[in-house]
């Protein structure tokens, strides 16, 4: 599968969809949400790329994007399982050019949690990530948000629908965040539109996946395929582009894997 690979280079009237206006993307050095800022900076936008432990990944980014467009992308480090940090983290957002109109919940926890070996500390992790950290991000950035009549677009997962064997505490985080989605998209309208993209086969995990399992999963996926990080990001930038009428709405960029369960 394609990985952190530079798409082409955006025409004139592509660099012009979010020029001037301003996105932060939380981890964001690496993967799919490595993909997404390309996709928003190539669109136009400033973006300020939030990191947590890949400070190298998140500085080799911003450096390459910032020489195709100067002083265009800033850098934001936090954990984002401190809550007092997160309205720190829109400040800086905002201040870092002038403005915030996109707000792109991307940073996620993913592992196993078999029923018998659940912790309080797998719940709060995975929980914190995927679920509370979007919610207390959003509730920070809704005023600038409104004045700006931005959007924000969560990554969900389409195991928020159908729950993932041996990943229960995940799934329910996703399965939050699709919720959440559609209740801020009810609390923060009519000025801010809130949307999600919930991935399927998009990239495998990092410390591996049986191939056998790969295999499975793929047969089960109508496109017979994976998918790449730009799918995703080319969601993202749909909604933050071009559906000035969408809100509350769950764009499966799966390959069909939800309809072949």
């Amino acid at each position: 599968m394609t990985q952190d690979i530079p798409p082409p280079a955006p025409t004139a009237a592509q660099h012009a969809l979010l020029g001037g206006r301003t996105a932060l993307v939380t981890g964001a050095a690496r993967r799919i949400g490595a993909a997404v800022v390309r996709a928003l900076h190539g669109a136009g936008a400033n973006v300020v790329l939030h990191y947590r432990s890949s400070a190298d990944d998140a500085a080799a980014l911003a450096q390459e994007l910032n020489a195709l467009r100067p002083n265009s992308v800033r850098l934001a480090d936090c954990d984002l399982l401190e809550l007092a940090q997160l309205p720190t983290l829109v400040e800086a957002a905002a201040d870092a050019f002038g403005g915030l109109d996109i707000l792109v919940n991307n940073a996620s926890t993913f592992y196993p949690t078999p029923l018998g070996d659940i912790t309080p500390i797998d719940w709060d992790d995975l929980i914190g990530t995927n679920l509370r950290a979007p919610l207390f991000l959003a509730q920070a950035a809704a005023p600038l948000l409104h004045e700006a009549r931005g959007l924000i677009v969560n990554l969900a997962d389409i195991h928020g629908l159908k729950p993932l064997r041996r990943y229960p505490v995940y799934s329910i985080a996703k399965a939050g965040l699709i919720m959440l989605t559609k209740s801020l998209a009810r609390e923060l309208g009519p000025h801010v539109r809130v949307n999600a993209v919930a991935p399927g086969p998009i990239m495998w995990p990092e410390d591996g996946l049986d191939s056998a399992l790969q295999e499975k999963i793929i047969r089960r996926t109508a496109l017979k395929r994976t998918g790449a990080a730009e799918d995703v990001a080319r969601a993202c930038l749909f909604f933050a582009a071009e559906a000035p009428y969408v809100t509350g709405q769950i764009l499966a960029v799966d390959g069909g894997r939800s309809i072949g369960w």
